[in-house]
């Protein structure tokens, strides 16, 4: 992709394309080598199985580089086709899951049993670079209820890094299902941008990058033409504020600004549904989403 985001040349028919490619990813590279990088895996590129492969290549390509991928993932979309097949009906409250025991079994199946293992599954057919965890192992997203409403949907008190740390030293690639766990045994469906964004601050990453199906944060919501490359979290607050960040898009953004102000280096918001998204937005001067940073 060019600068102005307009078309796309073939580097194998232009090797000088493919050469200016390269020199743009070497300092990239050199800066992030041995960095945390924390991508919460979502939206489109879960269920499209081109995207999916993309996805894969451009994580085994970041840990072949020297960066440390952390992968974070739900998995609304599989969880809700799961419920329909087993004659449920899901219900929604602020964009969340009501989550009943029998939904929480479900999650559980999906989320660990089919979903993680599907991306594990994925990066290793590249070499054996991934590990599956799920957020109970070691009790590393410690929970409690987000609202008694809500069922078991449970909010991140506390993140214990121990064995994601570990998997990394290990020089793997750790791939997290968003299910949590209290002092008590009782499991809760976590939201996945909440878990990755507690999961990046406690170790204090480098960079958090949320994969969605928006092509950022646009200044007018009906407005591709409209995205704004780059904010700070002063700036968020204040587009919430007058309300040009309205919707779903409001926790979303306070999210990212959550992260910065806790300590992760910047916070991108791309278009999963760009194949190489990860590769565009982190190693080409032109990006291609939203960075917020301090």
């Amino acid at each position: 992709m060019n600068e102005s985001g307009q078309g796309h040349v073939d580097p194998r028919r232009d090797p000088a394309v493919a050469v200016d490619v390269l020199l743009q990813a070497l300092p990239y590279i050199e800066a992030f080598r041995g960095s945390v990088v924390v991508v919460k895996f979502g939206g489109n590129a879960m269920v499209d199985p081109e995207l999916f492969a993309s996805f894969a290549s451009d994580i085994v390509w970041m840990h072949r580089v020297g960066i440390k991928p952390v992968v974070v993932h739900g998995g609304g979309p599989q969880i809700g086709a799961w419920m329909e097949r087993l004659g449920r009906k899901s219900t929604f409250v602020d964009g969340r899951r009501v989550t009943d025991a029998e939904t929480l079994e479900v999650a559980q199946m999906v989320l660990m049993g089919k979903v993680n293992s599907d991306i594990v599954t994925a990066l290793n057919a590249n070499g054996p670079v991934a590990v599956g965890l799920s957020g109970t192992d070691a009790s590393m997203l410690a929970a409690e209820p987000h609202d008694p409403e809500l069922g078991f949907v449970g909010a991140v008190t506390e993140v214990h890094p121990e064995l994601i740390e570990r998997t990394l030293d290990m020089d793997l690639v750790p791939v997290l299902a968003t299910i949590g766990v209290d002092a008590s045994g009782q499991r809760y469906n976590i939201n996945a941008d909440d878990a990755a964004t507690a999961v990046a601050r406690r170790l204090g990453a480098e960079k958090l990058v949320f994969l969605t199906d928006v092509a950022g944060l646009l200044a007018d919501q009906h407005d591709p033409g409209t995205l704004i490359a780059r904010t700070t979290p002063a700036e968020i607050e204040s587009l919430i504020s007058d309300g040009s960040i309205n919707g779903g898009m409001v926790p979303k953004m306070s999210g990212c600004a959550e992260a910065v102000s806790g300590g992760v280096g910047s916070v991108h918001l791309i278009d999963g549904r760009l194949p190489h998204v990860l590769l565009l937005e982190l190693f080409t001067h032109a990006g291609v989403g939203t960075m917020v940073t301090p």
